[in-house]
């Protein structure tokens, strides 16, 4: 009877395959878990930093596993690829989330009014620890925001208030935002404002911030001030900016549309 012969293969490459397999689909689940708010933040995050080392564990083994193809001439070298590649591609957001770190400012609580931010009603009752606290921003802080971000400003239309708090409440609703008290008047040194708070959420993981949309009357025109949040970390890499640079610009869009029939 004739011998089969059956190339060996690399033990750690099916291991390798495993690892990077199993870091996706668990990524894959509790993001969506906590984007669709059925996983909480804090498990969330715990889930994130084991995804990540699973992903590195599963370079690693891959790495091992070609080592031993080269030096004992054993097989897997599908599994050991795949292993890698699954790896890869789920430390691009961290890496991504990485880059966005060493190159934003460390800060979490951002406004067009840094110097007097709109208030966060709902936060300032609803945030629990470890939640970052409603605090006002030091003057390092201040100045930090202002070097980051020296475009970032309120907007003045020359409009009634009325139909300005109508455009916002019309923008916060399309993006799913989640308002969370009616308009509120608050009496201030320049006389009253409307100030509305809602929670919006992140596009790709649902982080939640909290929003305050100031809108002050001032006769002829009417201003806007507005500030986002972050609920967890130090660090927002960048997102509250950005998420208060697109509602602005969208609400000069609304602003200068025609008035609907």
């Amino acid at each position: 009877m004739p011998a089969i012969l059956q190339r060996r293969v690399s033990p750690t490459a099916p291991w390798a395959r495993r690892l990077g397999a199993f870091s996706v689909v668990l990524f894959l689940t509790s993001a969506l878990s906590h984007r669709f708010r059925l996983l909480e933040t804090v498990p969330f995050l715990w889930l994130l930093g084991l995804c990540f080392l699973l992903a590195v564990a599963g370079l690693l083994v891959s790495a091992l596993a070609f080592s031993q193809m080269w030096k004992r001439g054993v097989g897997g070298l599908s599994e050991a690829a795949v292993g890698a590649l699954l790896s890869l591609l789920l430390l691009v957001p961290y890496g991504v989330s990485a880059y966005h770190y060493f190159t934003k400012p460390p800060l979490a609580d951002i406004s067009t009014d840094p110097t007097r931010p709109p208030p966060l009603q709902f936060a300032m009752s609803a945030r629990l620890p470890p939640m970052n606290p409603v605090t006002s921003a030091a003057q390092e802080t201040i100045s930090l925001q202002r070097r980051a971000y020296e475009g970032l400003s309120g907007r003045l239309y020359e409009q009634p208030r009325e139909n300005v708090v109508e455009n916002v409440l019309r923008l916060m609703r399309d993006r799913g935002w989640q308002i969370v008290s009616p308009a509120r008047r608050a009496e201030t040194e320049d006389g009253e404002n409307i100030v509305l708070n809602a929670v919006a959420y992140s596009y790709l993981l649902g982080f939640p911030s909290d929003v305050s949309v100031r809108i002050e009357d001032r006769g002829e025109s009417t201003y806007v001030d507005m500030r986002s949040a972050s609920r967890y970390g130090r660090h927002d890499l960048g997102e509250n900016a950005t998420r208060i640079e697109r509602f602005m610009r969208d609400l000069d869009a609304r602003m200068q549309a025609p008035a609907d029939p």
